[in-house]
């Protein structure tokens, strides 16, 4: 069964000297039955769908749930890197209507620190993936980046991944064959 999945299309600027180190502290609240988060390698997107509160303008839609490339909550400032998280309602069907806010350090250019969509949660036994995906220069900031999933005003999960030099994770960095784009 082939899944939909939105993620939000960002991209990245670097900056000298950060520390390596990640929270992984996830929250997770009860209403979620299946989660899991990490770092992907990008797909190719099917079509897009508005998203006025973000720097693109829309997010991306694909068939299929990339796998994560690692499970940790560090990773590189790459072109066609993405984060982002899986994740299924306690319950077999799904919610739509998720609000996703990504907070972030300053964009390049823009100075955004903010960005928001609208995107859906699987179910438990269908769970559904939201994640940013590093497509431009200006949006390689490095520092922590939290991915909030809200729904009504109530954190249904919240979890932060901190964006660090490719140099910091050299085998993450080339695993998705991305990494000569940064010259």
């Amino acid at each position: 069964m082939m899944m939909r999945v939105t993620f939000l299309t960002s991209a990245l600027a670097l900056c000298g000297g950060v520390a390596v180190w990640a929270q992984s502290d996830d929250f997770v609240s009860p209403l979620i039955g299946f989660y899991e988060a990490g770092v992907i390698c990008a797909p190719d997107a099917v079509t897009t769908r508005a998203a006025p509160d973000t720097v693109a303008g829309t997010t991306n839609v694909v068939e299929d749930a990339p796998p994560f490339v690692s499970k940790a909550r560090l990773v590189p400032a790459v072109l066609g890197i993405g984060f982002g998280v899986r994740a299924g309602m306690d319950a077999p069907v799904g919610q739509n209507g998720v609000t996703m806010t990504v907070t972030h350090p300053a964009l390049t250019g823009n100075g955004a620190t903010q960005q928001s969509f609208v995107t859906a949660v699987g179910g438990k036994t269908t769970p559904g993936i939201t994640f940013y995906q590093f497509d431009h220069g200006y949006e390689l900031a490095l520092g922590d980046w939290t991915m909030t999933a809200s729904l009504g005003g109530v954190t249904l999960y919240e979890t932060t991944f901190t964006v660090v030099p490719p140099q910091a994770l050299p085998q993450l960095a080339g695993a998705c064959g991305y990494l000569d784009l940064l010259s």
